[in-house]
């Protein structure tokens, strides 16, 4: 079963964070929950733990942008990973996100008892697991383009690429022989894709 619909009302970040931790993956897009349960091809491993090979994606990814992170000069943004949760202004849409890379003037309108970021990242890394679905990816990428998100990196751990979707533009697609770089949206970044993968 595909991410699964609960019933219909408009559903907020607050209902988000109320709700029990029981490993089932949940977003809100446009105000709708959606539920990531499992079927009978998916078992309950893939549904409350990663693999180790979206694990290393994410722990490499991390640590190329963290070093390209060090030198910037001030102001610099902040990096967040682990299913951090975004909720984009306006959109009624909360998702958690693998990596992201939050510039500084989103992250001064936080509050200390804020545990979400509220406001749109600059860069969000998607990290496709075996467990995801189409139609679930579609769904965060339609939100990710609604909310305006300037640039985001789906990751596959299986072919070894990165698809990159920039705002305005046909998504482009890099292969572990080639590098990816952050363009004029994260100046100076630069990685073999193939470091990625450990």
């Amino acid at each position: 079963m595909v991410a699964t619909l609960a019933p219909e009302k408009v559903w907020t970040t607050e209902d988000l964070l109320a709700m029990p931790e029981d490993g089932i993956r949940r977003w809100i897009i446009r105000g709708r929950l959606f539920e990531q349960l499992p079927d009978e091809t998916r078992s309950e491993e893939d549904m409350t733990i990663r693999n180790r090979f979206h694990s290393t994606a994410m722990v490499h990814i991390s640590g190329e942008l963290y070093i390209w992170w060090n030198t910037l000069t001030e102001p610099q943004g902040t990096l967040v990973c682990g299913e951090a949760g975004v909720s984009f202004p306006g959109a009624t849409t909360t998702i958690g996100v693998d990596v992201a890379y939050v510039p500084r003037d989103v992250m001064l309108v936080q509050t200390e008892q804020s545990t979400v970021i509220h406001g749109v990242p600059t860069l969000i890394v998607e990290i496709l697991s075996k467990s995801d679905r189409l139609e679930e990816v579609d769904q965060w990428l339609a939100a990710y383009r609604d909310a305006g998100v300037p640039l985001v990196w789906v990751v596959d751990t299986t072919d070894r690429t990165v698809t990159i979707y920039r705002q305005g533009e046909e998504p482009t697609m890099v292969n572990a022989k080639q590098e990816l770089t952050g363009g004029d949206l994260l100046p100076g970044f630069c990685v073999p894709v193939a470091k990625l993968f450990g």
